[in-house]
């Protein structure tokens, strides 16, 4: 499993014939899924999403994590996160996970995540529109580990 994480002043999606989804500070969360990911994957990076620590304090400092500034998080799946592109300059997708898999880890991550804090999202596997004002910039690439 692979996230980008970019810390926001604002962002959104928008997909044809859905509602925009909009936040203000927070994070934008770009999530994949490769063929070896499990539901370990899922528990592993929700819990390093949460803690981690890219708002700053008072000094200056990125010590707060999300919950501690009361933010939001849009939660977008991005399969491309595993493009391939050793042979050639099109990108393979071999180590995407499938569809449907990859469908329901996603939904599993999601459910988990908007019961800690306030999650919007856009739409699995639908084409989108991101929009977001990196605040920094800070941009976080986080990979789970291997898991058994």
């Amino acid at each position: 499993m692979r996230v980008i994480v970019q810390r926001v002043s604002s962002a959104s999606v928008a997909i044809t014939d859905y509602e925009t989804q909009t936040i203000g500070p927070g994070m934008v969360v770009f999530v994949g899924y490769t063929i070896n990911d499990k539901q370990a994957s899922n528990d592993w990076l929700l819990k390093k999403l949460l803690n981690l620590r890219i708002f700053s304090d008072e000094t200056g400092k990125m010590n707060l994590n999300i919950q501690d500034i009361a933010g939001e998080i849009l939660l977008v799946s991005q399969f491309t996160l595993y493009a391939d592109l050793n042979q050639g300059n099109r990108p393979s997708f071999s180590q995407a996970l499938v569809y449907n898999e990859a469908e329901n880890l996603y939904n599993d991550f999601k459910t988990k995540l908007s019961d800690r804090t306030k999650v919007k999202t856009g739409v699995f596997g639908a084409e989108m529109q991101v929009t977001l004002t990196n605040d920094g910039p800070v941009t976080i690439i986080i990979d789970s580990p291997p898991i058994a």
